[in-house]
């Protein structure tokens, strides 16, 4: 794909030049909860400028533990993501699991997320790219930068050109992640390419059976993933972390959203002027 046609009406990307922001909660734990988030969320993007499309999961399938929190019905959970969408009249996501569900979740939400786990699962790329949506395609943890071409090509292949990447850190020995920031550079060739600032720094497979990580970076990886012409980023925020049901550990308090907002906005137009010297 040539450069200059990644932000083409054809890639499902309308944020032009400005940061994509997509932000919401790790798993829809309620109608209240997320229309607090989403009300939140856009406050501060509407006063910046910025594009926001809401974020949350209405199952968590892949938990290390079978006790973990999974999701309070995936009927209740995608009711409440069209609910956003048509409270605020903002696009909304969620992340997908089984071939069977793209059609399912299509009908509520704007972008088809596919898990970096299962990136390579052709029967669910494919089944994303026929809801005519924008497929947004998590870097599998094992997977180099160059090699997610194959799973872009696969849902331009099936008739979809919409068709997104998200960076989200690459497995490093067997309880951390690491970002190589090359990789955004690659990826964007394939396509718009977002930064998963809170799952990059998580710690997997703790002792515990549940992920760790290191929130207090989110800001560092931020203002480092904007300067490195990142088209957008991923965050996952609540109002009190700790309590959360779900990846709690490396959530974004939803009170640092607006701060951290404004030094993304500022370090994007410094990116922006940069590369048009």
């Amino acid at each position: 794909m040539h450069p200059h046609h990644r932000h083409s009406p054809e890639t499902g990307w309308t944020a032009g030049d400005q940061l994509q922001i997509i932000a919401g909660p790790c798993a829809i734990e309620g109608e209240d909860m997320a229309f607090r988030i989403a009300e939140s969320l856009l406050e501060t993007c509407s006063k910046l400028g910025l594009p926001l499309i809401f974020k949350g999961s209405y199952r968590k399938a892949n938990r290390s533990r079978i006790d973990s929190f999974t999701g309070i019905g995936d009927e209740k959970a995608l009711g409440i993501l069209s609910a956003v969408r048509e409270r605020f009249g903002i696009p909304v996501t969620t992340d997908i699991h089984r071939a069977e569900e793209a059609s399912m979740a299509a009908p509520h939400v704007d972008v088809l997320q596919i898990p970096a786990f299962l990136c390579r699962q052709t029967d669910l790329l494919v089944a994303a790219a026929n809801t005519g949506k924008v497929v947004n395609v998590k870097k599998g943890q094992f997977l180099s930068a160059e090699s997610m071409e194959h799973a872009v090509r696969k849902v331009h292949e099936s008739g979809n050109a919409k068709a997104w990447v998200t960076e989200r850190g690459t497995t490093f020995g067997y309880q951390d992640l690491v970002v190589d920031f090359r990789g955004l550079a690659v990826m964007r060739s394939f396509g718009p390419t977002i930064m998963d600032l809170t799952h990059s720094l998580q710690q997997p497979n703790q002792a515990s059976g549940v992920t760790g990580g290191r929130p207090e970076l989110i800001a560092h990886m931020a203002r480092t993933a904007v300067a490195a012409g990142a088209d957008g980023v991923f965050i996952e925020t609540h109002p009190n972390p700790a309590e959360a049901k779900s990846d709690g550990a490396n959530m974004l308090a939803l009170d640092r959203f607006a701060g951290l907002a404004r030094q993304m906005k500022v370090m994007r137009q410094a990116h922006l002027e940069s590369i048009s010297e």
